[in-house]
């Protein structure tokens, strides 16, 4: 059994394979060189939502939200701060669903700020509305 998981690189987008009880070490991208785990939101667009999704072997809950959504301001410290708890095993994303309408339509987001989880380019998950810290960990 392959126990190898690919990871993108958050800032260059190369595809990393690394073997699945590495991922909570300290690694970095063999193309760049920067750390792995940012324990940081990813900013997606249009060019590389889709890498992110698909080529990401780990989790991937992406936040569908907008700058003038004042529940997507409010929940946004604490979706920051998630990434601590969950990066590297869950990859945090988010896409501004203002600047890439598309994006939003394909997945039918229709109230702001929705968290859909990923695995393997495959929504398993979904949950609108603005949450805690202790509410996207659970």
């Amino acid at each position: 059994m392959d126990d190898k998981r690919q990871v993108v690189c958050t800032q260059c987008e190369a595809i990393n394979r690394l073997l699945f009880e590495q991922l909570d070490g300290k690694l970095n991208c063999g193309k760049c060189h920067q750390p792995l785990v940012q324990e940081k939101s990813v900013i997606l667009n249009a060019g590389n939502f889709q890498r992110h999704i698909a080529r990401n072997d780990i989790l991937v809950l992406v936040e569908f939200g907008a700058e003038w959504c004042g529940y997507c301001q409010k929940m946004a410290p604490a979706f920051g701060q998630t990434a601590n708890h969950l990066e590297p095993f869950v990859r945090l994303a988010t896409i501004n669903t203002e600047a890439y309408p598309g994006i939003a339509a394909q997945y039918a987001v229709s109230s702001l700020p929705t968290l859909i989880l990923f695995r393997g380019n495959k929504e398993i998950a979904r949950q609108a509305g603005a949450l805690t810290v202790e509410q996207i960990v659970a």
